[in-house]
């Protein structure tokens, strides 16, 4: 592998951790008006400053714009086709990305599903 090469991967590397690091805290911001406060209730933590949260509530479509551009380019960079060029008589691996990338994109997506399902589903919890 040559020096430019190894640039290229380390560049690619970074991308995908702050791909991945945006997407996570996009997903925290467009849970935290609804599902953040449900954990930490569920923790046992309270006070009044939790019902703070609300405030974020129209906010909550750009922050999951936010973040599924984060995701979408986050899973581009890690699962994209490898498409490099390979000399014949060399061997020619794509290198598996980090775990941790791959757990973090996946937590989010996660996280966002939740955020967007939860207004659909809590009618279900709310009736008596």
């Amino acid at each position: 592998m040559t020096i430019k090469e190894e640039a290229l991967e380390a560049r690619m590397r970074r991308g995908q951790e702050f791909m991945a690091a945006g997407g996570m805290l996009g997903a925290l911001a467009a849970s935290s008006c609804c599902i953040l406060p449900l954990v930490l209730f569920s923790l046992g933590v309270s006070g009044a400053w939790i019902g703070n949260f609300t405030r974020l509530a129209p906010y909550q479509p750009y922050f999951i714009a936010a973040t599924l551009l984060f995701l979408g380019c986050g899973y581009w960079l890690v699962y994209r086709s490898g498409t490099r060029a390979c000399a014949e008589s060399e061997a020619c691996a794509r290198p598996l990305p980090n775990r941790l990338v791959k757990a973090t994109l996946i937590l989010a997506t996660m996280l966002v599903a939740a955020a967007l399902g939860l207004d659909f589903i809590a009618p279900f919890f709310l009736t008596s």
